[in-house]
């Protein structure tokens, strides 16, 4: 994840974007949109919380032509009570529209239709069964988040998704309320979970869960466990080493790599000069035969008359 200090840098791919979305959930957006799009599903996106727009920017990847999408943040502005100022102030004093739109504009040409207020503005805004796909990562507190699901019912088509993040995080205990009781008590059908976020839908979810548990079976980075709670199939997923799907890169990786020159070509190596000939070796002198040279020495060394001797005993052999 990248850093609040990096966001003010333009980011090259979505992992550039700050904010917390694991690459599991990642497969799992692409998962359910792909799915209803494959299955000729049409209807608007909402993402209520929106942070630096990472998993907006995901989000928006998969808005079809016709379809509306509606993101909705305080970024800057005044929170609606003293309780959400001070997890503003506490968590998020570095979120401004402006970051959310740079970064946005980023990945996309245009810009999703942008509420700057609480999500007490959504219900007003967004048509009542318009959304195929909700996303709910807004404020942590358990009467925002009650009402941020009752929204979600009421925008939701009949097998729409809702999302609901940090309903497991140790510092969101009035998220984990507000989910559970959803279950238990307002007819939300949970999907699956992951190590963040609760994928429910108020339609039948047996289809969905199916082929969830079908694609999940068929990998071996993704551990799958099934479980019975109050009356629902519970299925947990977690990463083992899962990587993300791909996503574009941003147009500012796009310019940059546009304006790398190309290497120069590297000139070949020049040929080696071949070694000067070695000079020919000069015919060895024959050696002098042994019997000539013997004979001269004995011309020279013996009296005459044995010199005269040795004569006629060879020409007599001969």
């Amino acid at each position: 994840m990248a850093t609040i200090q990096e966001a003010t840098r333009p980011p090259h791919r979505l992992d550039d974007v700050p904010g917390w979305f694991p690459v599991l959930d990642q497969l799992l957006f692409e998962w359910f949109l792909n799915r209803q799009e494959a299955g000729g599903t049409h209807g608007d996106l909402l993402e209520v919380g929106v942070y630096m727009g990472k998993s907006a920017i995901f989000i928006g990847r998969h808005q079809q032509p016709g379809e509306k999408y509606t993101v909705c943040d305080l970024f800057e502005g005044d929170a609606p009570d003293d309780a959400n100022r001070a997890e503003s102030t506490k968590s998020y004093s570095a979120l401004t529209r402006r970051v959310f739109e740079d970064n946005y504009r980023s990945f996309h040409d245009e810009l999703p239709r942008v509420l700057q207020g609480p999500s007490s503005l959504v219900p007003d805004e967004v048509a009542v069964r318009s959304c195929r796909f909700v996303h709910i990562d807004a404020s942590h507190l358990y009467e925002h988040v009650h009402d941020d699901i009752g929204a979600a019912h009421d925008l939701l088509l009949p097998d729409g998704i809702v999302v609901l993040d940090d309903f497991r995080s140790e510092h969101t205990p009035g998220v984990s309320i507000a989910a559970w009781e959803a279950v238990l008590n307002r007819g939300l059908h949970p999907i699956c979970l992951s190590t963040q976020k609760l994928y429910g839908t108020w339609g039948d979810p047996e289809p969905v869960q199916e082929a969830l548990l079908a694609m999940a079976r068929e990998r071996s980075d993704c551990h799958l466990s099934v479980q019975e709670a109050a009356g629902h199939r519970i299925v947990r997923l977690k990463s083992k080493g899962m990587s993300g799907p791909a996503f574009p890169p941003s147009k500012h990786a796009v310019a940059a790599e546009a304006s790398v020159p190309a290497p120069a070509a590297v000139p070949a190596p020049a040929p080696e000069p071949e070694p000067d000939p070695a000079p020919a070796a000069r015919p060895a002198r024959p050696s002098p035969r042994r019997g000539s040279r013997v004979r001269r020495v004995a011309v020279d060394l013996l009296p005459p008359v044995v010199t005269r001797a040795i004569r006629k005993a060879r020409a007599a052999r001969s």
